[in-house]
């Protein structure tokens, strides 16, 4: 696989825990989701553009597949692809990685772009399909 087109740092907090001790798999969803606005956000398409043009991305399938428990202040990379655009609709695969590059979860998504007036996908925009290019990643190493 090549490199990811964004990967999210995120420490797993209290708040991200169900009464087992670990992350629940609703807020998995909710990591996830987290990581494409960043994404998106810092290629120029966050809510702000959302609201100026209308246009917005909305999922429309998951698959998700739990790996390894995510336990309170675990470190974690969510590393996500744009693994195709096909007329109107999308594929995005995400990844949560531990601090050791274990891997903890996966997740497919189709999405689409929305346009929030005539409550209807729409083909891509210019600005959204570069809102989906990769962001050059920082090496710490």
């Amino acid at each position: 696989m090549s490199d990811p087109h964004h990967c999210y740092p995120l420490t797993i907090l209290e708040r991200h825990l169900d009464t087992f001790g670990h992350v629940n798999n609703a807020t998995y969803l909710e990591i996830l989701e987290e990581a494409r606005w960043d994404w998106i956000t810092r290629n120029g398409y966050g809510i702000d553009k959302v609201q100026k043009t209308g246009f917005g991305p909305v999922v429309l399938e998951i698959k998700i597949a739990f790996r390894k428990e995510l336990r309170l202040r675990k470190s974690v990379v969510i590393e996500s692809y744009l693994d195709e655009y096909r007329m109107k609709i999308a594929k995005i695969r995400q990844f949560i990685r531990d601090d050791q590059s274990s891997l903890c979860c996966t997740a497919d998504f189709t999405f689409g772009l929305f346009d929030l007036s005539a409550r209807k996908l729409i083909l891509p925009t210019e600005e959204w399909l570069n809102a989906l290019k990769p962001i050059p990643q920082i090496v710490t190493k």
